[in-house]
């Protein structure tokens, strides 16, 4: 009987283990195939893979700033703004309750992806404006997707043509089996899911599609996606009433391939989702590349798709040259390479990879330049008065879209501004405003230099950065760097208030001053040289004007850097990539250099001229 119990709690014991690690194994498959990848959905659509892996939209979770930005918005709320911001950036890490907190890391590839394919093409039902809270359609690959048109009779003959597989439990080339048509996903009302964000006090923080929802181009009828996803960034290219409207604004072609077989040709939206921002991560791991990132779990898995992990990639040295011929012929014989790196033929390998991205990268940069020089626009550059006392001119600049504010979205980060620098006929400058201090921020009242009186504060600055402002304890205001409305009270403003704040829109104590530019509008921005700067000039006179647009400005990243960014970046590595310009020695645009393997030579662009004109403003005392 003794051996008989023993016998049975040693099978028991044996049973349990081997559910367990059945139920782990299930448990595995079932996340993988609870949210396919983009990865599954690139296999067919290659053209919107590549474009959708540098967009804005890819980025949105990988951002080491925003992750940041994020952290410090919880820190001072105590964390009672929970998962408000992220759920926008990574709805299927939402939907899989992942930790607020974790590393991009090690996160759910998928999750990873931000707003990835199924964020969009798996939504069941419109949701309106919920600032992202989506509930995500699960299941594998062949479960149903959801498109603008739906076309069944054109995936039925893909799937009969190409033997492709609809059933899960079968073995093959898996496809979605039925493509379902989703009239919310051609209106603007699907961007402002996310694209308009109140906070839970009713604190408007960000009002892109309330701003497009009073617009001229809203009343014509233009959509988000006949702006932001047609041939040209940020511009439509024919009227709405145009009967040919959508073949002149859309590029038409095959929408999926496999194999051989296209489908045929169709209305093509472009998945690039161009923005003001950029990426500050090593290009090795953005854009999201098929061949570059393997998980953790797969390391040792020489079968696992993905060259390297992250933290792997993290150790390779791409601004040194390494996978160069020119790092590859000098190294010594002894450096030490971390072991992932040891083979030279690897260190090549994902040199390719590298330069890939560099040019994808360049692309989404030229792409980005279109956007700017479409939503801004550098009007006249005027001499309002000449005097005994000095020079008065003016410079214009207008909102060159019909459809929202310029800059748009959180403006409260957005840093669009003017340099403006004054030359005699020798070239000596007798003023400048919109100059960077040595941080790389303009001398505004954020700049640490301004802040410390080691530089004067500017006070022409033409800025179209909105404002923070919250009511300080001897009863005036101060604007806040952080761009989030908290308070130096107790009761933090995240929380929803005990007063009736919906009212007016924001909580007691706080408020938006938007500078932004309206739908076609204009700003005008004065300029003054006195008798004193042209004491001694060489005539004639002068300006150089710059209109130029950065993602953040630095004191930013010096606000949120206590909680720590991803990926094991600095703030000065961030720093670097966001004020690196694209203007070499000669004033000249810098070019993708492609015959370059120099890192110098292939570098996106962060601080952007937009525009530059030179105006001649005096030609004699």
């Amino acid at each position: 009987m003794k051996f008989a119990s023993s016998l049975l709690v040693l099978l028991t014991f044996l049973s349990n283990a081997s559910f367990a690690v059945e139920d782990t194994s299930h448990a595995d498959l079932f996340e993988k195939d609870r949210f396919p990848s983009a990865t599954a959905c690139g296999e067919c659509h290659p053209k919107h893979y590549k474009e959708w892996s540098v967009s804005q939209h890819a980025y949105a979770q990988m951002s080491p700033v925003f992750n940041a930005f994020h952290g410090t918005i919880l820190k001072f709320s105590r964390s009672t703004n929970g998962d408000f911001c992220i759920r926008c950036h990574t709805p299927v890490g939402m939907n899989l309750e992942e930790d607020i907190f974790m590393s991009n890391i090690d996160r759910h590839p998928t999750s990873r992806e931000g707003v990835t394919c199924i964020a969009c093409h798996r939504l069941s039902q419109p949701y309106g404006k919920l600032s992202g809270r989506l509930a995500i359609a699960e299941g594998p690959v062949t479960e149903p997707i959801f498109g603008p048109s739906g076309e069944p009779a054109e995936l039925e003959r893909a799937i009969s043509k190409a033997g492709l597989v609809v059933d899960n439990a079968k073995a093959g080339r898996k496809i979605h089996g039925e493509v379902a048509r989703s009239d919310q996903m051609s209106t603007s009302g699907f961007c402002g899911t996310c694209h308009d964000v109140n906070l839970v006090n009713g604190f408007r923080l960000e009002e892109a599609f309330s701003e497009f929802k009073n617009s001229p181009a809203n009343a014509e009828g233009i959509t988000c996606q006949d702006c932001h996803m047609g041939k040209e960034p940020g511009k439509v290219l024919a009227a709405k009433d145009d009967p040919d409207f959508y073949h002149k604004n859309y590029d038409f072609g095959p929408a999926a391939k496999v194999g051989s077989l296209k489908t045929e040709p169709r209305k093509l939206t472009n998945h690039m989702f161009v923005g003001p921002d950029y990426s500050v991560l090593p290009p090795s791991l953005f854009p999201l590349d098929l061949r570059a990132i393997k998980e953790e779990k797969d390391k040792d898995d020489v079968r696992a798709r993905g060259m390297a992990t992250i933290r792997e990639w993290l150790q390779f040295d791409w601004k040194a040259g390494w996978g160069t011929d020119e790092f590859e012929d000098e190294v010594d014989y002894d450096f030490e390479f971390p072991e992932r790196w040891e083979s030279v033929d690897d260190r090549y390998d994902a040199r390719e990879i590298i330069q890939d991205n560099l040019v994808l990268l360049k692309q989404i940069e030229q792409e980005r330049l279109k956007l700017l020089r479409n939503g801004y626009l550098l009007g006249d550059i005027s001499v309002d008065k000449v005097s005994r006392k000095g020079i008065k001119f003016v410079v214009d600049v207008k909102n060159g879209t019909n459809g929202h504010n310029v800059p748009t979205g959180f403006d409260a980060e957005r840093l669009v501004w003017l340099y403006v620098k004054v030359v005699d006929a020798d070239g000596k400058v007798l003023k400048e405003s919109g100059d960077l201090d040595p941080n790389g921020d303009v001398r505004d009242l954020h700049s640490a230099y301004v802040h410390n009186r080691e530089m004067p504060l500017d006070k022409e600055l033409f800025s179209l950065q909105s404002k923070f402002l919250v009511r300080n304890i001897v009863g005036g205001e101060r604007e806040q760097v952080l761009a989030i409305n908290y308070s130096v009270s107790p009761l933090v403003f995240l929380r929803p208030s005990r007063n009736p704040t919906i009212l007016q829109g924001r909580p007691n104590g706080a408020r938006k001053h938007k500078l932004g530019i309206e739908p076609l509008g204009v700003r005008t921005a004065e300029y003054k040289v006195s008798s004193e700067q042209l004491a001694g000039a060489a005539y004639p006179i002068k300006a150089i004007v710059e209109l130029k647009a950065a993602m953040v400005p630095v004191n930013l990243i010096d606000a949120i850097k206590d909680v720590g960014f991803d990926y094991e970046l600095s703030p000065r590595d961030i720093a670097e990539v966001l004020v690196h310009g694209h203007i070499d020695e000669e004033g000249e645009v810098v070019i993708w250099n492609e015959d370059s393997d120099d890192p110098a030579d292939n570098q996106v662009a962060g601080h952007q001229i937009v525009w530059q004109r030179e105006v001649e403003l005096v030609q004699a005392p």
